[in-house]
């Protein structure tokens, strides 16, 4: 199953049919909890059970529940995405195990999907969220957020505090498991975008780029007619690990041609190799210009939970 997903708004309904939660800056996952044991999966469908070993409690809680929500890694008191892409890669249980001593994770559980083999999509999200509510879910790497009656307020409150946004969702509404419904409406504070890396450049003075280190990516957004219109140079965030790591990845796709549908500037195009559009990754960046190009964008890390195909539906972000 896939979960249900939020279209973008330009701020919060209005209305007593509508209740808001905080957006978090992480990763989406369901957790399935049966015969005494939790299996993670991401957006995608892949199993990431491994990457997280501090869910491994929930199979404490009760003999059959299947939950919705996202897993955030907390920098400086806040939800960051950066400082998650050290856990959501990891496929290797013992290497969690270690690094959820230094950067553990917390399960921010905001839907309840099956309980005691019972399917509960099919109900209104205020049933879904009484049980929810009675399961009592409080450990020390999961919670239950609360919600709110007026989405004004909690977006004034997540800008001062720092914290992403805001996600309404209409009380009556059905869960639509891999579909993006109105009923739920997603607004964001900051500028983030998952697009899809689609060459690399070396860093300057490196060297050849086939043995020099990472210095930019080159990235697209949907075209609207499935392919990519190039989106400009990320650059900033590559230094150190980040990067290697991205270049180990993007060199198992390297291409003879540019997967964009428009034309690269001659001085982002110099110097390129050119990649398959396989790879998403997610940037902040100070706006989208009105030609679609990222102004002073940062990488902020690989969104493994993400496929191209995905990003077709929906230009701006996960």
């Amino acid at each position: 199953m896939r979960p249900m997903l939020a279209t973008a708004a330009d701020r919060p309904p209005a209305g007593r049919e509508w209740v808001h939660e905080v957006k978090w800056d992480g990763m989406r996952v369901l957790v399935d909890v049966r015969d005494g044991r939790v299996s993670v999966t991401s957006r995608t469908e892949r199993d990431v059970t491994a990457a997280f070993p501090e869910l491994d409690g929930l199979a404490g809680t009760y003999e059959d529940l299947l939950l919705d929500g996202e897993v955030v890694a907390l920098e400086d008191g806040l939800p960051s995405f950066h400082a998650l892409t050290e856990r959501m890669h990891v496929t290797k249980r013992r290497q969690a195990e270690r690094l959820a001593g230094t950067r553990p994770v917390t399960l921010m559980v905001f839907d309840l999907l099956r309980l005691f083999g019972q399917d509960l999509t099919g109900q209104p999200w205020t049933a879904r969220r009484r049980l929810l509510v009675e399961l009592d879910l409080a450990g020390r790497a999961w919670q239950v957020p609360q919600v709110h009656d007026d989405g004004a307020a909690l977006l004034q409150v997540t800008a001062d505090e720092g914290l992403e946004g805001v996600v309404s969702k209409r009380r009556s509404a059905r869960y639509l498991p891999g579909r993006r419904s109105p009923d739920w409406r997603k607004v964001a504070h900051r500028r983030t975008y998952s697009v899809v890396v689609g060459g690399w450049r070396a860093e300057a003075g490196s060297g050849a780029s086939s043995a020099g280190r990472l210095g930019a990516v080159l990235v697209g957004l949907p075209d609207g007619a499935g392919g990519w219109r190039y989106a400009g140079r990320v650059g900033s965030g590559l230094a150190g690990s980040a990067g290697t790591a991205l270049l180990r990845r993007l060199r198992r796709d390297e291409s003879d041609t540019p997967p964009f549908s428009d034309v690269v500037p001659r001085p982002d195009a110099d110097g390129t190799t050119w990649v398959e559009p396989r790879v998403v990754v997610e940037v902040r960046t100070l706006m989208l210009t009105a030609d679609h190009r990222l102004r002073q964008p940062t990488y902020l890390g690989v969104r493994s939970d993400l496929d191209p195909a995905e990003l077709q539906e929906v230009p701006h972000g996960g």
